[in-house]
């Protein structure tokens, strides 16, 4: 029955405690990360900007050169961290993301890197839309002072459970994203990020359960830690919603992981009772997915 999704997966969401030290964070990770893959999860996630503070005061200090693939060890420490971390773990390693410099064109971009079991990079993402908001009396944020946007749409396949997406934080906002990797025949979409107190207040729970809700698939947003200290105070509440809005798991604002169990009957069950699929009217508007769609960069 089960199609989308070919076996039942275990999924874990890091809700990592970050600080100023990147050694310090990388090997909390790696900590936490073994935690995850011990209690049997083949798919782990870490939030964004796992190996460092989020701001824009913070990226150029640890940004690392990622190009040409793969990188050296002393040009990006936390590429071969991850990679060396997935293939101890015997797990999928989605992480994150972290700040990339890139050399020929002297850019920086929030990045995030997928390794396989063998760790081995299978998939990276540039974050395409910049978080630059403002809220008079609450926040004023402007990634886009310093970062550049990326310029393609992730999908990843991973042979032995099908495909997913990889977006980051305020990509979530997007549904164009949500709505084409649903088309593509994706069972999961992924969001690393790291909304603050207002916006997460907001709309973290109704924009993950709203993705889940229009496109009938499993939806996981992994934060950071909440740290009051920080210049930046991350909402937390890292989660997973199923195929019908409902949360299937949520964390705190401390440090913790969160796992569910993902099953493709699941997925089959709710799209056979509201069958949005076969009942789309491409006749009166357009299937963003049949449009011009990036890929690549």
């Amino acid at each position: 029955m089960a199609t989308l999704l070919k076996k039942p997966l275990k999924l874990a969401l890091v809700q990592l405690a970050t600080g100023p030290n990147k050694s310090t964070n990388l090997s909390r990770a790696r900590s936490r990360v073994l935690e995850a893959a011990h209690q049997g999860a083949s798919l782990i996630v870490l939030p964004e900007c796992f190996n460092s503070p989020y701001g824009c005061q913070y990226f150029p200090k640890y940004a690392e050169t990622l190009l040409p693939s793969p990188p050296s060890q002393d040009t990006a420490p936390s590429f071969h961290a991850l990679s060396s971390l997935a293939k101890e773990a015997n797990a999928y390693l989605l992480g994150g993301s972290i700040p990339e410099y890139e050399t020929d064109t002297k850019k920086y971009f929030n990045t995030s890197l997928m390794f396989n079991p063998k760790g081995e990079l299978i998939a990276t993402h540039r974050k395409v839309h910049l978080f630059d908001i403002d809220i008079p009396g609450k926040i004023t944020f402007k990634e886009s002072e310093i970062l550049s946007p990326g310029n393609k749409i992730t999908l990843v396949d991973l042979p032995e459970y099908g495909s997913i997406a990889i977006a980051i934080c305020y990509d979530i906002r997007f549904p164009e994203l949500a709505m084409i990797a649903a088309r593509k025949q994706c069972f999961l979409l992924l969001y690393p990020g790291a909304f603050n107190l207002t916006t997460g207040a907001l709309h973290w729970s109704l924009q993950a359960r709203a993705r889940a809700m229009d496109n009938q698939l499993y939806v996981g947003l992994c934060s950071p830690a909440r740290d009051m200290e920080a210049s930046y105070n991350a909402w937390g509440h890292s989660m997973v919603v199923d195929p019908n809005a409902a949360v299937m798991t949520e964390a705190g604002e401390n440090e913790e992981i969160v796992y569910a169990d993902l099953d493709g009957d699941k997925i089959e069950e709710i799209r056979k009772g509201i069958p949005l699929r076969g009942q789309r009217r491409f006749d009166v508007y357009p299937d963003v997915s049949e449009g011009e769609v990036r890929f690549e960069d």
